[in-house]
C-alpha cells in the first residue's frame, strides 16, 4: 500500500522496500518552501497583541516558507469560514489559532470540520499528548483539529502562545515539507494540478435540423378549381343576384 511506510531508510525485513518509500525519503524529495496562510481567531486581539500569529509568521519565515496571507477574525462562524475558504485557495497550508475550546464563543472547530474532505486525526491526538505532559488532564479541553480542505491542509490549534509553540515545535515545523509532498504527489480529487491549465472543453456539436414538407390535407369538398379565388367561398359557390336574400 502506498500510504504505509517505514520510518527507517532500511527495507522492512522480509518485505523489501515499501512501495511508498520512507518518511525521510519523502522529506528529502519534498519542496523546501510552502505557501502558508495564518489566521488568528479572537474577539480582542490586534496585530500588535497577536503574539501567537506573530510567532507563527516569524517561525515560518525563518524556516524559509512563504507567508502568503494573515488575518485576525472574530469568534464568528461566518468570518472564520470566509477566511479559511479564501486562504485554502491561496495557500498549501493554513494555520489557525484560537477558538478550539468549549466555551460558548469557541466555534472554530465545527467550522473547520465542515470544510474537511480528509481529516488528519493524528494532529489533534499528538497535540493533546504533548499538552498532557505540560498541563495534565486539562489537555482534554483542547479540540485541536487538522485535515485537508481540497488542495490545502488546515490546522486549527488553541490561541495561547504556549499552545501554538507546542504545535509548531512538536509537530508541524519538521513535517510541513513532508505534508506538501503527500498533498501533491498524487493530486487531490477535483483539484487541478499546480501550474496546469485546464484543457478547454470541446464545443458541443451543432444539432442538424431537417425541415420536412408535410402533405396538404384536402379541404371538405375537394380543392377549389383554378380561378375560383379559393377560400371558403370556393367551396360554397358564389352568391348570384336573384338567389334570394342573404
Amino acid at each position: 500500500m502506498a500510504d504505509v511506510f517505514s520510518t527507517s531508510d532500511s527495507p522492512v525485513p522480509g518485505r523489501g522496500a515499501p512501495e511508498g518509500g520512507s518518511a525521510q525519503q519523502h522529506r528529502d524529495a519534498a519542496p523546501r518552501a510552502a505557501r502558508v496562510a495564518v489566521v488568528t481567531v479572537s474577539d480582542t486581539r490586534t496585530t500588535e497583541t497577536d503574539t501567537s500569529g506573530q510567532y507563527l509568521m516569524a517561525e515560518l519565515r525563518v524556516a524559509g516558507h512563504d507567508v502568503v496571507a494573515y488575518r485576525i477574525v472574530k469568534d464568528d462562524a461566518v468570518e472564520i469560514r470566509s477566511a479559511l475558504v479564501q486562504f485554502s485557495r491561496e495557500a498549501q497550508i493554513v494555520l489557525s489559532s484560537g477558538g478550539t475550546g468549549i466555551t460558548g464563543r469557541d466555534v472554530t472547530v465545527p467550522v473547520v470540520e465542515s470544510l474537511l474532505t480528509k481529516p488528519i486525526p493524528g494532529f489533534g491526538e499528538l497535540f493533546r499528548m504533548l499538552s498532557y505532559q505540560q498541563v495534565g488532564g486539562a489537555a482534554m479541553l483542547s479540540r485541536a483539529v487538522g485535515g485537508l480542505c481540497r488542495g490545502a491542509v488546515i490546522f486549527a490549534m488553541p490561541g495561547s502562545l504556549n499552545a501554538v509553540k507546542t504545535a509548531w515545535e512538536g509537530i508541524l515545523r519538521d513535517e510541513l515539507p513532508h505534508l506538501i509532498f503527500e498533498l501533491e504527489r498524487h493530486g487531490q480529487p477535483g483539484v487541478p494540478v499546480t501550474g496546469a491549465e485546464p484543457a478547454p472543453a470541446e464545443p458541443a456539436p451543432l444539432a442538424r435540423v431537417t425541415l420536412e414538407r408535410l402533405p396538404l390535407s384536402p379541404l371538405p369538398g375537394g380543392f377549389p378549381a383554378a380561378g375560383t379565388g379559393g377560400g371558403a367561398a370556393a367551396g360554397l359557390g358564389r352568391h348570384k343576384k336573384g338567389d334570394g336574400p342573404l
